[in-house]
């Protein structure tokens, strides 16, 4: 009778930490693509330092942020099927959860490292010499710019959700 209610909380423990680390990082991953898109289709760089290299890493990371979305969604299922009498075996599940743990690690990577390039492309920007002193230059860093890092943030944000999510998902199936 024990083992039974053992499973049944795990099982809720889990669909609960899915649904949780699914809309969280699906409505970060709505807004970082929005940010993303207007940032590319907004965008007037005469003159000024390109972000592409940023915005690139941070699309990646993104990228990864989807396998996450769809890790969490997996998360569910696995949860659901542990509640049943076809549950899957403790291997099989930390398995599933290590692979989302490794993606949201490399989606943080990607995304540090996006930000680092976004901040400095930014102060480089921002220190250069204006041609005119007292008079606003094309160097001067815009919202837009900002925003893009405000994007780049919390894509890190998403993945280290997921990461707090997948390291007590593992310390739950191992107790």
């Amino acid at each position: 009778m024990s083992d039974k209610i053992d499973f049944q909380s795990l099982s809720f423990g889990m669909r609960r930490i899915g649904w949780m680390r699914f809309w969280i990082q699906a409505i970060l991953g709505v807004v970082v693509t929005a940010v993303l898109i207007f940032s590319n289709f907004v965008s007037d760089s005469e003159g000024q330092l390109s972000l592409s290299t940023g915005l690139s890493l941070t699309s990646i990371s993104l990228i990864l942020l989807l396998f996450s979305i769809w890790q969490s969604w997996l998360i569910i299922r696995t949860g659901r099927a542990i509640g049943s009498n076809a549950r899957p075996s403790r291997g099989q599940t930390s398995k599933l959860i290590k692979r989302g743990l490794f993606n949201d690690l490399l989606g943080v990577l990607f995304g540090l490292i996006g930000n680092q390039t976004l901040i400095g492309v930014l102060f480089l920007q921002s220190t250069s010499e204006k041609a005119v002193i007292g008079i606003n230059s094309n160097y001067d860093v815009t919202g837009l710019e900002i925003f893009s890092v405000l994007s780049n943030s919390q894509v890190i944000f998403a993945h280290f959700l997921g990461i707090s999510f997948s390291l007590w998902l593992l310390r739950r199936i191992y107790n």
